[in-house]
């Protein structure tokens, strides 16, 4: 298969709960990965994936929530996880469509499949209102800092973290 460009029809739709396992998984994945770049700065806790199938199975039913997933050859491979977000005074935000996870498996990656979900994510953040979209990425993740730019997010904030032992 091509990539995406090439395709007709999009590889991604809107989560249902039966792809609460998958995303779970590669949430898990994504928690994980950021562990190791910064054990800590990022949380790991027991049992991850079973806590975000818990939280994403609430989130399906929240209208400011968008859960989406992309397929490949029958299976999902990717997911993202954004909200509509109300003003927040202490971020200096707008209200605003923030992306919380992308995550697109290593063995389907450079087909497209992430700018596809941020497409769809940001259609659907439109859709509840949103003029902009925000996210935020490890500084560790060159690969994530790439495809944001290219698709079109500059950076606004570099978070800095110093432990207090």
């Amino acid at each position: 298969m091509g990539t995406l460009r090439r395709m007709s029809s999009s590889p991604v739709r809107a989560a249902r709960e039966t792809d609460l396992d998958a995303m779970a998984d590669y949430a898990a994945e994504l928690v994980k990965l950021h562990h190791g770049w910064d054990a800590a700065r990022y949380l790991l806790v027991p049992e991850v994936a079973r806590g975000y199938r818990r939280f994403f199975r609430h989130e399906l039913a929240d209208p400011k929530a968008v859960l989406a997933v992309a397929e490949h050859e029958g299976r999902v491979v990717g997911y993202v996880y954004a909200r509509f977000e109300e003003r927040d005074w202490n971020a200096l935000l707008d209200e605003a469509g923030k992306v919380h996870d992308i995550f697109v498996d290593p063995a389907v990656r450079g087909r497209g499949l992430a700018q596809a979900l941020l497409t769809f994510v940001g259609e659907a953040l439109r859709g509840l209102g949103a003029k902009r979209v925000v996210l935020q990425v490890a500084t560790q993740n060159d690969a994530g800092r790439a495809l944001f730019a290219r698709e079109g997010f500059r950076t606004t904030l570099i978070e800095m973290t110093k432990e207090l032992e």
